[in-house]
């Protein structure tokens, strides 16, 4: 029986997590549209969001925002060129900016929404919990298009310290409006390290269905891999696959990297500092499972906060080294058939901001055991 093609699409996608995610696990897909600013802000008057919709197609649309983004930034959306490198997306597909988006022209095409606003300030929200509360937030333009596209299902994710934001009431605000818009939903936070990563990334993940089902979240397995066997030198590019059934293949074969990911001496001094009796950090390397993958990691951070190995298994001076941008999309699920055509600290970034692909494999999996498509 050939399987029924999935009409996906996402906003904050990102370099497509979710997209890598059904491709992994062989699930055929259409992507209806994606979304993403590349972290390129500009500012504009409200009223031209009404002015937008009231465009006559979406392509119209497309082009209108394209040159209202080429007239007010000169800065590159590289998370776009590397969306549309590795997926099927056509350009007049990728949307800039979310604000500006029509959910309408989209209304009833799409099986699967997915997206992950950033934390902002709720403080200025108000205290009823309706979807205008929320009104100049990101999580706002989320739940308006659930709202607008009525996906058959979407997902939903964010840092997991969303639960305790001005103190439980952002997550209270955002609950009361999961449940306006009438879909039967789930949320739970879920471990990369649980799921066949070895990274200890917690994210709150939301599930809504917009009929009635039995669907509950995914349950971890013990890890496979350590953090050592994701390296390059222990994997050689190229070596890191999945197979049919979507799941992570490594080899044993060791490949090679550049010297500039090294640490000098005066960087090596820094980086293996503690901190201050405020602030203390313990410098550990070689660990099993890494630590949270930061879009900033490319500046360096103290071996207390980031990821730092060394191939003799010491920390001496001259052998502790950084991890690659490889290695940092390895460590968010993404296999060496993910192509990286961005620079070192454009990747670094991309990684940092992804969702952990696997994570989301085993969403998708219990998501398909529905029978809602």
């Amino acid at each position: 029986m050939k399987k029924k093609v999935l009409n996906v699409a996402t906003v904050f996608s990102g370099i497509g997590a979710f997209e890598w995610a059904l491709k992994r696990l062989h699930i055929p897909n259409k992507i209806i549209f994606a979304c993403d600013n590349g972290e390129r802000d500009i500012e504009y008057d409200e009223n031209l969001i009404e002015e937008v919709r009231g465009l006559g197609s979406i392509d119209e649309k497309h082009e209108f925002v394209e040159k209202l983004y080429s007239s007010k930034t000169r800065k590159t959306n590289f998370v776009m060129k590397s969306y549309l490198h590795n997926h099927k997306c056509p350009r007049n597909g990728f949307f800039q900016d979310i604000k500006l988006l029509d959910g309408n022209d989209f209304r009833g095409q799409v099986d699967i929404f997915v997206g992950g606003s950033p934390c902002q300030s709720f403080s200025s929200v108000g205290n009823q919990g309706g979807l205008e509360d929320a009104r100049g937030t990101l999580f706002y333009e989320f739940a308006r298009l659930v709202q607008e596209i009525q996906p058959k299902v979407f997902i939903y994710e964010n840092v997991r310290n969303l639960y305790n934001h001005d103190e439980g009431r952002t997550w209270d605000i955002i609950t009361r409006i999961f449940d306006g818009l009438h879909y039967n939903y789930h949320f739970e936070i879920l471990n990369a390290e649980d799921f066949g990563i070895p990274q200890k990334r917690r994210r709150v993940f939301v599930v809504g269905f917009r009929d009635e089902n039995n669907f509950s979240m995914p349950t971890g397995f013990p890890l496979v891999y350590n953090m050592r066997q994701f390296l390059e030198t222990s994997c050689k590019l190229g070596d890191f696959k999945h197979n049919k059934k979507g799941k992570l293949v490594l080899s044993n074969s060791p490949g090679k990297i550049d010297s500039k990911y090294i640490l000098s001496p005066l960087l090596y001094k820094y980086v293996m500092k503690s901190g201050t009796k405020n602030f203390y950090q313990k410098p550990e390397i070689n660990l099993t499972v890494a630590r949270t993958i930061l879009k900033t990691m490319g500046n360096r951070h103290r071996a207390g906060v980031d990821n730092y190995v060394s191939e003799d298994m010491t920390s001496n001076l001259g052998s502790v080294r950084m991890l690659t941008e490889r290695e940092a999309h390895r460590l968010m699920g993404f296999t060496d058939d993910y192509e990286i055509i961005v620079s070192k600290t454009q990747a670094y970034k991309q990684a940092g901001n992804s969702i952990v692909v696997d994570v989301l494999m085993a969403i998708i999996e219990k998501i398909m055991q529905e029978d809602v498509f």
